[in-house]
């Protein structure tokens, strides 16, 4: 609660709101046990004494509701990791496989820009970790919205703080792929989707190879003489950045989401398409065309106020604007980046009390709330595409 509007929280709020019995003394015990296990930490040299929750105590609480509601029961391997989250495997009571998407919005500008710590300095919006959640809450909405309408997206299982647990599908990201059967079929079927979601008024974003799953299904011949056929379908991930098509910059982004796919299917099948466009004003004209319903209005619906996706779409422009200006200036050397670590470490208490950032140490051999302990490789055995040429991207 106080880490919304507090970097660093103060110690007497934290009293006020823990509430905890044995005064200041047992407030001080809790946070220095919470502090050696890496959950909360004190920053050296602050105007006033107070804590930090964590990336890991976030994590924490947010693994211990999906625990708590049986969401989650075991963690598995990392898959993926992003500019703004973590992808990791985690199953249920049951075995059945899930992802856990972790947002971490602020990885990026921790690290690149030392005089802009944290966003709550320069605009007073909140902390990184409260974008964070914003991220995850708009996501699990959108996500909702768009499985309603039967978009090809993951099944939206839970939200708690910056997580979100989904269906685990067998696919592999566009990226990964370099040859495909048909790329005029693949990319007709990328930019339908692109303009159904623009008659819903969506814009993605950042429709890009990264987003894009490809899962391919075998169908039989309708004969024994007739061999059996291989369909792609594309399924599409992370909505942090979806908006309107009533939004002021909704052409630029539009444009851009086109401009991304053409120039994929250029570089990595040697396709070019012999038609012009979509072009925004065509699609503009689409909106709520034929009874579609406006999911735009959706996340307002959900809860998810204007004021908060304003501070949102700017948290994540700052750290586009991040990874650009790093791009055209040159990637940072290792000495760079070791004397950065050294630095997040002094800015932590001594004894324990630093950011462990959230990572987990031993991936496949997590406890949570006590329960079970996940296999080192929670992937399914077979899992990934056997037809199509692999690239070695990842």
């Amino acid at each position: 609660m106080g880490s919304k509007n507090h970097e660093l929280v103060p110690t007497p709020l934290i009293e006020k709101l823990s509430r905890l019995k044995g005064g200041a003394s047992g407030v001080h015990r809790s946070i220095s046990a919470l502090a050696k296990n890496g959950l909360v930490a004190r920053i050296k040299e602050a105007k006033y004494d107070g804590y930090r929750l964590t990336y890991g105590g976030l994590d924490y609480l947010a693994l211990h509701t999906h625990s708590a509601k049986r969401h989650v029961y075991s963690v598995g391997s990392r898959i993926g990791v992003g500019k703004e989250s973590d992808i990791m495997i985690v199953a249920d009571e049951t075995g059945t496989q899930r992802v856990l998407k972790i947002h971490r919005l602020g990885r990026i500008s921790f690290r690149t820009v030392k005089t802009n710590r944290d966003y709550l300095r320069k605009n007073k919006t909140g902390s990184w970790m409260y974008l964070s959640r914003l991220a995850a809450t708009k996501e699990f909405a959108f996500m909702q919205a768009l499985k309603e309408e039967g978009f090809p997206v993951p099944d939206p299982i839970a939200h708690s703080r910056h997580t979100i647990v989904m269906t685990l599908i067998d696919a592999l990201p566009l990226r990964q792929i370099s040859a495909v059967p048909d790329p005029a079929a693949l990319y007709a079927d990328l930019i339908e989707l692109l303009l159904r979601l623009a008659r819903h008024g969506l814009i993605h974003g950042d429709f890009n190879e990264f987003n894009i799953l490809i899962k391919e299904d075998s169908v039989p011949g309708d004969s024994p003489d007739e061999t059996e056929t291989t369909t792609l379908t594309p399924i599409l991930i992370d909505f942090p950045q979806m908006v309107s098509m009533d939004h002021g910059n909704a052409e630029m982004y539009f444009d851009r989401d086109v401009a991304c796919i053409k120039t994929f299917f250029s570089r990595r099948f040697h396709f070019v398409p012999t038609k012009a466009g979509p072009f925004f004003v065509d699609a503009k004209k689409t909106v709520g065309k034929d009874g579609a319903r406006r999911l735009d209005a959706a996340l307002e619906a959900s809860g998810f106020t204007k004021k908060m996706a304003k501070d949102l779409e700017a948290a994540i422009r700052e750290q586009q604007e991040h990874v650009t200006s790093k791009e055209e200036n040159g990637a940072a050397s290792d000495d760079e980046d070791d004397e950065d670590d050294e630095e997040d470490e002094e800015d932590a208490e001594d004894g324990g009390e630093g950011e462990q950032d959230g990572q987990i140490s031993e991936p496949g051999v997590v406890i949570i709330a006590g329960k079970g302990i996940a296999k080192p490789n929670l992937i399914a055995d077979g899992q990934g595409l056997g037809k199509l040429a692999i690239s070695g991207d990842t």
